[in-house]
Parts: structure tokens; C-alpha cells; sequence
């Protein structure tokens, strides 16, 4: 078995919850950059990052093995480790908290509010429920098992150890854990139920709605019920099999009930990062498995509930931030967000 390399520890500390970048210098047989400058420019040329690049290397923020301040002029060293953060835009705070459901030495799961995503990525960094909570709860080393799409509400397991991560994201990739998810829809009669969807969904990147591939093999499976009706809507327990993106979402759409709320199927929208009204009526309601690092057999459940259930006319119609959102008992966390 080839060993791993050991890594280093990195010489910077977190930034409101968010790790340093590290970086590895490639080989470079041909002798092309003679000095670090030269690779980083030639790296980030085009992009958004070569000007905020450049500006690391010459303020003194690009750190090697030990903390050693790098500079444009210092060799290219082949294999070589950095460290930097990036210079990141202000972002719009999320203005609602995160609930905590269960928590052990191990184990945290989160109850997540609509429009705040799982992790880093894009344009959300520090108001991510990773970031918020390792700060909020003074665990640094906080990591998802999984992700829950920002515009879905619900639970979220992570892991409180490093050691344990990998135990935990493998309940995920061998679908040993069971998640059942609550949606509100249109009802249609003529539409029958219990029913499994099965189909071929692809997600490019850069492309914000998902496709169903006809003919293809199928890779995504939900089972759909539908627990009740009351006035021309649904509410469905969504029970997937699979873990494809927007997986549900675009079941749901395929029978021509898309879920209410949502800013991508059957159109996509364009709303701005900071409209918190009517957010999609989908949350991951229930986790059931056996924990891996103790043996315990879980079933955790949301303390949320989808508003438009109880209010539609104030989930469509409240202008105020955060409306139609769902609070549950056991919410707690601090919605100020880093300062920028």
C-alpha cells in the first residue's frame, strides 16, 4: 500500500470558521518559473484571483512549511507547501439561527434554516452552517459528513473529530443511513401514490438546473408518498435512495408537481442573495442509522416545520426578511455572521 505524504500543519490559523488555502507546488521539469511569482501569475492568469493573488505575495500572506513569509522573488521549490486566505466580498448575512438536535463527543447534528448552504462553496463562505458553527461552538475541527442544499432545511451530521470523519461520510457513500424528507406540493388526483421515481440526472457545472437524461441509465431513485391534502396542496415524505443533486427536486417536477417555492424547476429564476421570502417548502425531516464509532442506533428528527403547511397566505405573501422560514425549539447560534 503507497504510504501518504505527510502534510504539514498549517502556519495560519481559521478566519471566522474558514480553513487557510493549501497548495502544493507542481513539478516543473521544463525549468518554466524561476521564481514563485511567476508560477502564481501564470496559475491564476484570466481569472478573478490574479490580482488578489499577486496582492497575497506582496502583503506579506502567502506563508510556507513553519510560517516563512513567501515573497514574488523566492525560488520555485518543486513540492513545496503555501498557505494563504483569500480576500473574499462582503456577504449577506443570513439573519436566521441554526438549531442543534443532537450532540455527543463524536457527533453533532444541526437543524439547518432554509438559504444557508452546508459548506463553503461559490459565493457563500463564512455564512455556511460549517463556518457559523465552528464558531459558534468553538469546534475547529468540524467537518459535514454530507450536504444539504442551501435553499433545503433540515438536519445535518457532522463529525466532531478528525478521526471519525471518515467513518461517518461512509454511511453516506454506502447508504447504510436512512433520510426521509418532507415536501409541499400541488396535489393532482390524477396523479397516483405511493409511487418510486426512477431516472438519469445529470448536473453540469456552471448550469443551475439539473437535467433527466431520457433512456440513460437510471442513477437517481426517491420514493414518493403523500401524507396529506388540504386545500389543493400536498405533503409528501420523500424517501431517496440515491443522493443525486436537487435529486428531489426534480422528481418532484417530473410529475408536474414541483415543490413549492422553488427558485430553479420548472423555471429558473434569478432571485437576489438576500430575499429571504418564501423559501422552498422541502426539509430533511428524519436521519435514522446505527452510529459507526459507538454503536448507537439513532433516528433524529427535525424540530422545523414547513410554514406554508399551517400559513400559506403568510409564507406567499410576508415581505419581511425571513418570512415563511421555520423555527423549531432547540434553536440557538448567533445570526450576526463574521464581520466583512
Amino acid at each position: 500500500m503507497k504510504r501518504r505524504s505527510h502534510v504539514p500543519d498549517p502556519p495560519l490559523p481559521q478566519i471566522h470558521g474558514i480553513d487557510p488555502v493549501r497548495m502544493r507546488l507542481p513539478p516543473d521539469p521544463q525549468g518554466a518559473w524561476p521564481d514563485l511569482g511567476s508560477y502564481l501569475a501564470a496559475r491564476y492568469e484570466g481569472t478573478r484571483g490574479e490580482e488578489s493573488m499577486a496582492r497575497l505575495l506582496r502583503d506579506g500572506r502567502v506563508l510556507g512549511v513553519g510560517g516563512r513569509v513567501l515573497g514574488p522573488e523566492d525560488p520555485y521549490e518543486p513540492g513545496a507547501f503555501l498557505w494563504f486566505h483569500r480576500d473574499m466580498p462582503p456577504e449577506p448575512v443570513v439573519p436566521f439561527p441554526i438549531g442543534i438536535v443532537y450532540r455527543d463527543e463524536h457527533l453533532l447534528v444541526a437543524d439547518k434554516p432554509h438559504f444557508l448552504a452546508t459548506t463553503p462553496r461559490g459565493s457563500h463562505v463564512f455564512q455556511t452552517a460549517l463556518a457559523r458553527l465552528r464558531v459558534e461552538l468553538g469546534l475547529p475541527a468540524l467537518s459535514p459528513a454530507h450536504r444539504l442544499d442551501r435553499m433545503t432545511a433540515g438536519l445535518v451530521l457532522f463529525s466532531i473529530r478528525p478521526e471519525d470523519r471518515g467513518a461517518y461520510q461512509l454511511l453516506f457513500q454506502e447508504r447504510r443511513i436512512r433520510k426521509e424528507y418532507e415536501a409541499l406540493a400541488p396535489h393532482d388526483p390524477a396523479v397516483d401514490f405511493p409511487r418510486t421515481l426512477r431516472s438519469h440526472i445529470e448536473k453540469v457545472r456552471g448550469v443551475m438546473a439539473a437535467v433527466e437524461v431520457e433512456g440513460a441509465e437510471p442513477n437517481a431513485e426517491t420514493l414518493a408518498e403523500l401524507i396529506e391534502v388540504r386545500g389543493g396542496l400536498g405533503r409528501y415524505r420523500l424517501t431517496p435512495h440515491t443522493g443525486r443533486t436537487h435529486q428531489l427536486r426534480v422528481h418532484m417536477n417530473s410529475l408536474g408537481l414541483p415543490i413549492l417555492g422553488d427558485p430553479v424547476y420548472p423555471v429558473v429564476g434569478d432571485p437576489a442573495p438576500d430575499d429571504y421570502r418564501r423559501p422552498l417548502q422541502l426539509l430533511a425531516r428524519t436521519l435514522e442509522f446505527t452510529d459507526p464509532v459507538t454503536g448507537t442506533e439513532h433516528r433524529i428528527e427535525s424540530g422545523r416545520t414547513l410554514r406554508a403547511w399551517d400559513d400559506r397566505a403568510g409564507w406567499e405573501g410576508d415581505d419581511g426578511p425571513g418570512a415563511g422560514t421555520t423555527r423549531g425549539p432547540d434553536q440557538r447560534g448567533d445570526p450576526k455572521g463574521p464581520p466583512h
